[in-house]
């Protein structure tokens, strides 16, 4: 059997056609149901057993053969019989095709992970729909938080305790629970919160955040990640403004402001003419959180902080409405051509 293999294979590779019908002919011929390669395909069945595996690997490279050569003995044809003329659309339009882009909050969530990625940050992902644990009592939140209610969250049919994820903290929670320091780790994705839609908020939105655990973590390696980010991302003349603030997941707390790119730090109607605009949330992990997770808290510290996407894109490329990301108006989009 073969050598009937071996055969067949030489004479398919040398078949040629003159038109489609023979190029049909030569289908009905060979790889028809019952054409010479299926009938071979039959006969495997009385193969003995110690030859099927060689017997079986040459049957597949004739039907992998004869059919690709039969393919392309009709493209060929099917390309020379339309000719010059037919070759020609004539009524396409006249001006040139343009490429799509990027859309900007992918640019800027690729250009954020560019940078920590420098830092030695890997990214890590998780699911949107998310449970009580790991989006708020691993990370320390209250029974009675606000976050909880309905009127913050969107909670996920009949299953007690099954939501939409308000941040991506709950990666970090994942990260920590399945893994020991040293983590570096960065968490882009989307997120949900019950908010009234406005040119400054959604009920959808991206965010990004990095966790770095390990031994002497310590506030001052964290002051020097927010600088150096700040001005990679938004120029080297930027400056950086640290508020202290409250999260349940940091302790201590704060906010980071970075001068408004837009005035110069002069005050206008973005920054609330104060020449600041805040950009991200920032503390060192709460010791609570990292024994949650099952981390030594004696013996590792870390950092963590959170951004959302949407506002270091309207503050890179000075977009006064947040609702445009969402509604794909191709006359938005294509201001971005070309953006890198």
């Amino acid at each position: 059997m073969q050598n009937r293999i071996a055969q067949l294979l030489e004479e398919i590779k040398g078949l040629k056609a003159a038109s489609l019908q023979e190029v049909e002919d030569l289908r009905i011929k060979y790889i028809s149901k019952k054409g010479e390669v299926s009938r071979l395909v039959e006969e495997f069945r009385s193969v003995p057993a110690e030859e099927k595996r060689v017997v079986g690997a040459l049957l597949n490279e004739l039907k992998t053969v004869a059919l690709d050569h039969i393919n392309a003995l009709r493209a060929s044809l099917e390309s020379g019989s339309k000719g010059e003329e037919a070759a020609i659309d004539w009524g396409r339009s006249s001006y040139p095709v343009m490429l799509g882009t990027r859309h900007p909050l992918t640019l800027v969530q690729q250009e954020v992970c560019s940078i920590f990625a420098r830092l030695g940050f890997a990214i890590a992902e998780g699911p949107e729909i998310e449970d009580d644990w790991h989006v708020f009592s691993s990370l320390n939140f209250a029974d009675d938080h606000p976050a909880r209610d309905m009127q913050d969250t969107f909670f996920v049919g009949n299953v007690a305790g099954s939501l939409l994820r308000t941040h991506t903290s709950s990666v970090q929670s994942r990260v920590m629970n399945s893994s020991q320091p040293p983590i570096r780790i960065i968490c882009p994705g989307r997120v949900y919160r019950n908010e009234a839609i406005s040119y400054r908020a959604h009920c959808f939105f991206h965010q990004m955040e990095a966790l770095y655990v390990d031994e002497n973590v310590s506030f001052a390696d964290l002051k020097q990640v927010l600088l150096y980010f700040a001005q990679e991302l938004f120029g080297p003349e930027t400056k950086i403004r640290l508020r202290p603030s409250y999260f349940p997941f940091t302790e201590p707390s704060a906010e980071m402001d970075i001068s408004c790119n837009i005035c110069g730090g002069e005050g206008c109607a973005f920054c609330k003419h104060t020449g600041w605009v805040e950009i991200l949330g920032y503390g060192m992990v709460d010791p609570n959180v990292l024994e949650n997770c099952g981390i030594d808290s004696k013996k590792y510290s870390g950092y963590a902080l959170g951004m959302g996407i949407e506002r270091i894109t309207n503050l890179k490329y000075r977009v006064k409405d947040l609702r445009y990301f969402s509604e794909n108006d191709q006359r938005f989009l294509e201001q971005f051509q070309g953006a890198h």
